[in-house]
């Protein structure tokens, strides 16, 4: 399982709330054995775009080219998810991507 690192900028008013999220979903997945990888938003758009701090639709419009999809993946939260499924593909000792 792969899951974005915890990091807030601007919009502290919601940290608690999505720290508390993670926490469950870490621990269900160490409840159940489920391996969990945590990567940082630069290392996925590192690994997505080959650029760090590419914006929000550079990210997007490449995880459309590179998934073969038709159009950008909607709702955002679905582009980034799968975003994060492409960096981990790419990092993970997995055949994906080879």
């Amino acid at each position: 399982m792969a899951i974005e690192k915890l990091f807030f900028n601007t919009n502290k008013t919601t940290a608690v709330d999505v720290a508390q999220a993670r926490g469950v979903i870490l621990l269900a997945a160490e409840t159940n054995g489920c391996a969990c990888y945590q990567y940082t938003p630069l290392q996925v758009k590192q690994s997505v775009v080959g650029y760090g701090r590419a914006e929000k639709k550079q990210v997007q419009e490449m995880t459309k080219s590179l998934l073969g999809l038709s159009a950008v993946p909607k709702p955002d939260d679905t582009a980034d998810a799968l975003a994060m499924a492409i960096c981990h593909a790419h990092s993970s000792s997995t055949l994906f991507f080879r």
